[in-house]
């Protein structure tokens, strides 16, 4: 029994030219970090979130200043 096809003429053609429209190129990264910058650069947040996220970070204490002999020996 022969199957038909159930592309139309544009997407038979694309579909026998080995052009996708959708494809992607895997990637590796070589860390978790690397992971999420690359996500964070690709994703769009929402100007309601990045307003409350922004008030948020306002309202957070500054951290605790070190003292110039910790900095030195590291502590």
């Amino acid at each position: 029994m022969k199957q038909e096809s159930q592309f139309s003429s544009d997407e038979q053609h694309r579909h026998e030219s080995g052009q996708e429209s959708h494809h992607q190129t895997a990637r590796e990264f070589a860390t978790a970090e690397e992971l999420l910058r690359f996500d964070a650069a690709q994703t769009v947040v929402p100007p309601p979130i990045a307003e409350r996220l922004k008030q948020s970070a306002a309202q957070l204490a500054p951290p605790p200043r070190r003292a110039w002999w910790q900095k030195l020996f590291g502590r």
